[in-house]
């Protein structure tokens, strides 16, 4: 009987599941969540509980992202592997990383946009993460390091012809797609119960107690406001990040050429009660319900609930046990894997009668064996398993440091090529530099430029206001000029030479006109009518 133990693992928060397989028999033997501090002792503990000293171990990888190329179909095996290469080294260049640093997989689809065209799901992370990942683990069996948002359909029932979306509402919010049985795409999102928690976390001191809040906490739909007893404080730190979420599902949905006709939710946040009837507002022909694992059947003894908090963990150990993307393991073999694979299969040597006893192969010599022979043939055994294994040892550190030498190589070409890049960019520089400053001072002058167009359009307005509420009775202004920057000039007649005087002494006494820059000319009478020119600059 096969088993595997999956871990997965979060900030504060652990979820484990020990799953095995007996023939095409799943069973999960023990799982549960872990709140710590010290991430080390913690799976310590997990691993004693559990009992899994020597059974392989499946963990999530951690800081991943996804890249979408798309080949032609037609590629052989070979040549479309350096395509793909080809395709990733040119993105590492553009964002100025040395892909040498980073650890990467990938999966083949048929394209849904091109019939002539593959999509590549291309998955990759930073080598100083995926060591960090696995350290805690350095004194255990790890045998898969996978990529949380393609795992997680393990535990799906899927349908052939049938397009599925699984929200995973862990940490950080991953949005799967899967086509016709096969992970087409997987988006990812910042919003997730790494905010919840924290949120809840800050007013109770406490991830557990912040995890069991949510758990407890119900969301009321819209037509079921009225069954709400009393206010949950907390909803206010949850609602809006389910909020985001929903309505992020949306766009991606609307602007899809991909059909969904199930959502999965799943993930920490999923515990919220009722969570998959508020997400069901939100999207009218898409029936979305909490996802189950396939194998598991409803009983009275564990509630199903119980088994959704841990999907992702359940998910990751049927990824050891060999369920999903077999190329989507990050983690790389050793001489000494390949060992406790040969010790573990020596059990396998072994043949069972029909009563069900044990039955070993023995193999002899001819003749009868003395204590001498035996002894030596003991040694004989012993120096032969060492030999091969010295030999093994050796090739895989032969092959170990020829691996290294090119990669040390090809770091120093590319750092050379970087440093001719950079003095080429200190060139563009210097001369954009020059481009720029000229560039400055021109805009410095059209916004000078705008600015006092700008003042000077309201210039008129803004004085004939102010002119309007002080102007005296039996003035009447003939004709206001704005000639050159703030001079304005004012032609004014009444029929008294008094008026034109007290109207000149407000402009001066108002600051509609600047005092000191006030002049008038004398009045012209012509009939009963005396004209005057007031000229003055704009305070």
């Amino acid at each position: 009987m096969a088993s595997c133990l999956g871990i997965y693992i979060e900030p504060n928060i652990i979820k484990y599941a020990k799953v095995s397989k007996e023939r095409d028999i799943l069973t999960v033997e023990s799982f549960g969540i872990k709140f710590y501090d010290k991430l080390g002792e913690a799976i310590k503990q997990i691993i004693s509980d559990t009992y899994s000293f020597k059974v392989p171990i499946s963990i999530n990888l951690s800081e991943e992202s996804y890249q979408y190329f798309y080949m032609f179909s037609l590629l052989n095996k070979n040549d479309l592997k350096k395509a793909i290469g080809t395709e990733f080294e040119s993105l590492c260049a553009e964002r100025g990383v040395n892909k040498n640093t980073i650890e990467t997989r990938y999966a083949l689809v048929n394209s849904l946009e091109d019939k002539e065209k593959i999509k590549v799901i291309h998955v990759s992370t930073r080598k100083n993460s995926l060591n960090t990942q696995l350290q805690p683990f350095v004194e255990y069996n790890v045998s898969t390091v996978a990529p949380m948002g393609v795992s997680i359909t393990n535990v799906a029932n899927l349908k052939a012809k049938e397009n599925v979306l699984i929200i995973n509402l862990e940490k950080n919010t991953t949005l799967t797609t899967i086509v016709d049985q096969k992970v087409y795409s997987v988006e990812q999102m910042e919003e997730g119960s790494k905010t919840v928690l924290e949120n809840i976390n800050a007013k109770e001191n406490s991830y557990s107690k912040a995890y069991e809040i949510c758990k407890n906490s119900t969301i009321y739909t819209m037509e079921g406001k009225e069954l709400q007893d009393e206010e949950n404080e907390y909803l206010e730190d949850i609602m809006p990040t389910l909020y985001k979420i929903a309505s992020r599902v949306q766009e991606i949905l609307s602007s899809s050429t991909v059909k969904i006709d199930r959502i999965y939710l799943t993930g920490t946040l999923s515990v919220v009660n009722n969570i998959d009837l508020y997400f069901q507002e939100f999207f009218k022909t898409e029936k979305c319900e909490i996802l189950k694992p396939f194998f598991i059947k409803d009983s009275v003894k564990i509630n199903m609930k119980d088994y959704v908090e841990v999907n992702s963990a359940i998910a990751l150990a049927l990824q050891g046990l060999e369920y999903g993307l077999r190329d989507m393991n990050f983690k790389q073999r050793t001489w000494k894997d390949d060992l406790n694979n040969i010790f573990a299969k020596g059990d396998n040597n072994k043949k069972t009668s029909k009563s069900g006893k044990s039955l070993n192969f023995n193999f002899s010599l001819k003749g009868a064996l003395d204590n001498t022979e035996r002894w030596l043939l003991r040694v004989a055994g012993g120096i032969l398993f060492l030999t091969i294994i010295y030999a093994g040892f050796s090739m895989y550190l032969a092959n170990a440091i020829n691996k290294k030498n090119l990669e040390i190589a090809e770091v120093k070409r590319h750092t050379i090529n970087q440093i001719s890049l950079v003095e080429k960019d200190i060139s563009n520089v210097k001369v954009k530099t020059n481009e720029y400053a000229q560039s400055t001072e021109n805009l410095r002058n059209i916004r000078a430029q705008i600015d006092e167009n700008n003042k000077s359009k309201k210039v008129i307005p803004i004085l004939l206001t102010q002119i309007q509420s002080a102007m005296p009775q039996g003035v009447q202004i003939t004709s206001i000029e704005n000639t050159t920057g703030n001079h304005i000039i004012i032609n004014a007649q009444s029929s008294k030479y008094e008026q034109l005087g007290y109207f000149k002494a407000i402009l001066k006494t108002q600051g509609i006109l600047a005092p000191d820059s006030i002049i008038s000319s004398a009045g012209e009478k012509s009939g009963d009518i005396v004209r005057i020119v007031i000229e003055g600059d704009l305070p």
